[in-house]
């Protein structure tokens, strides 16, 4: 009878993962239920939870080009024009650029996505339900994962307790012991199949509730349009939006390093 004490280890198993996923996916919907409620993003949030703090100063440097109180070079270097920012974002691009008021824009956008801006902002769309927060990202998919290990532990236990020597003479009225630890991995398959459909998929940055709001947004709005048109295509889009050859040269060179530019 030692395979009984491998179908429990099966049973246990299963019922833990399964469990374990149930519970993610529960406390994922009752987040996202009330979520998007009355909320309407602003163009720093609409970026924030299309690209993340990157492309939060992405939107922001591009937003100060376009008002001409910041310069972007097409050969990658920004030229503050305007020293006063108008809100806490463009301050701290202002103040990556640093006191001489000229700097490359890599430098530039890696200093304003870690700015204490930018993790507030961060800090407010996990608050309202909007964004992911860091260690949740993978909450439900690392369930997933499990209940996905435990399907793959029944069938080796199941098939380590049909192939123990004394089992060869089990009587022929019994049930064979396939069919018991058939059992368990109908319930893993069955949470995996049911989760497949109904559990809502995760960006990077966007909680399903963020996904549903930035869908509101335009994808594809014409860069003719007005300003408010133009940067809402920034912020889901990136840079790509950008229509302008000169801004879009200025930020082909964002991720080179002095030192290979030289």
């Amino acid at each position: 009878m030692f395979w009984v004490l491998l179908l429990l280890l099966a049973w246990a198993a299963a019922g833990i993962s399964c469990t374990r996923l149930c519970l993610a996916a529960v406390r994922a919907a009752a987040v996202d239920a009330d979520a998007a409620r009355g909320h309407h993003l602003t163009l720093y949030e609409a970026a924030f939870l299309s690209g993340g703090p990157a492309r939060v100063a992405d939107l922001t440097l591009v937003s100060m080009a376009r008002q001409r109180r910041l310069l972007l070079a097409h050969t990658g270097w920004a030229t503050v024009v305007d020293p006063r920012g108008r809100d806490e974002m463009e301050c701290s691009v202002i103040g990556a650029i640093g006191p001489q008021g000229q700097s490359r824009i890599a430098p530039v956008r890696a200093s304003t996505a870690a700015a204490e801006s930018v993790h507030r902002l961060a800090d407010r769309l996990v608050a309202a339900g909007l964004a992911v927060p860091d260690g949740a990202r993978t909450t439900v998919a690392s369930a997933i994962r499990q209940v996905q290990a435990a399907a793959a532990a029944v069938l080796a236990l199941g098939a380590v307790a049909v192939l123990l020597p004394s089992q060869s003479r089990a009587s022929e009225n019994d049930v064979p012991i396939a069919v018991w630890f058939s059992l368990p991995l109908i319930l893993t398959v069955s949470c995996l199949a049911i989760a497949r459909i109904e559990v809502h998929p995760y960006t990077r940055w966007a909680s399903p509730a963020g996904q549903r709001l930035l869908g509101t947004l335009a994808r594809h709005p014409d860069a003719t349009g007005d300003d408010r048109t133009y940067l809402t295509s920034v912020a889901v889009r990136g840079v790509r939006a950008v229509g302008e050859p000169e801004l879009r040269a200025a930020f082909a060179h964002r991720d080179r390093s002095p030192e290979r530019q030289r």
